[in-house]
């Protein structure tokens, strides 16, 4: 009867979690949906944006540009999205797991600019790493407040000659079951290679290329957090379902080793009930 009712409770427990996943699967859903929408508005800008860069690869205003100066590596900055949240499968071990590879990779001191809760936890146990700031993945305000400010701070740091590398590592969205960590160069600013013709700009060409540029790191970075979030539900999405999955399998067999014990314990009850039967009657 102990083990009965130890079945039965464990039953009810795992009923519960299932609720829970399921409710969680479900918000994430939710969520991914508005994620996915936002993510693929800036992409059509965002390729313009690379086309005119490549357009602009021609000028020679351009290539004694600030942001395009290419400089000994002495220092390096890293802006690392992750999520504000666990129970989100691999989603942010793979992000983290980046950045330590970035930070082996490089033998120079490193700087973070952290965005979400766990690049902020991970950097702050990271040896060689020095986060000089922290945002919230999930803001109040929009995507743009967030990219904003960030890319104002990498920009200031690297025409103070603070850091010579700003990277950038983040989440690529490509679809529900797909996204991809890629670690990207945010500056120096280098034109995507192709036929690049030389570019006449008026009336000021470094005042027009400093404004592009910047729109364009702008996109850049906002097309990364926008990835970085419809990653993170959709990474979300699917660990509940998987969990909300295992917790039904998990269910059945508790089940049926309830009843498999439950028979055994009547067909014990009934066989002792006739043993004292038989045993009256001698």
């Amino acid at each position: 009867m102990a083990t009965l009712q130890a079945v039965k409770g464990r039953i009810r427990s795992v009923g519960g979690t299932r609720q829970i996943t399921k409710a969680m699967q479900l918000v994430a859903a939710s969520k991914l949906r508005k994620y996915q929408k936002l993510a693929k508005g800036p992409e059509q800008y965002t390729a313009a944006a690379r086309e005119l860069l490549e357009h602009l690869g021609g000028s020679r205003a351009l290539s004694v540009h600030s942001l395009y100066q290419v400089r000994q590596v002495r220092n390096v900055l890293t802006i690392i999205i992750a999520g504000d949240h666990g129970m989100a499968g691999a989603y942010n071990g793979n992000v983290l797991r980046q950045l330590d590879l970035n930070v082996a990779s490089y033998k120079v001191p490193q700087l973070a600019l952290c965005i979400g809760k766990h690049a902020a936890l991970h950097v702050a146990r990271t040896p060689g790493v020095e986060e000089l700031a922290a945002y919230e993945l999930e803001q109040d305000d929009s995507d743009l407040g967030l990219a904003r400010p960030v890319l104002r701070e990498a920009i200031d740091l690297f025409l103070s000659e603070a850091v010579d590398v700003v990277d950038i590592i983040y989440t690529r969205f490509h679809s529900t079951v797909r996204q991809e960590v890629v670690s990207e160069r945010l500056l120096p600013v280098l034109p995507p290679a192709g036929n690049a013709v030389e570019t006449k700009l008026e009336p000021d060409p470094d005042r027009l290329i400093d404004h592009a540029t910047r729109r364009i790191l702008e996109a850049l970075l906002l097309q990364a957090i926008l990835d970085a979030q419809a990653g993170e539900q959709a990474s979300r999405m699917l660990a509940m379902m998987n969990a909300t999955d295992n917790a039904k399998d998990l269910i059945d067999d508790l089940t049926l080793a309830y009843n498999n014990a439950r028979q055994t314990a009547i067909t014990q009850q009934i066989s002792e009930i006739s043993a004292g039967a038989e045993a009256m009657k001698d």
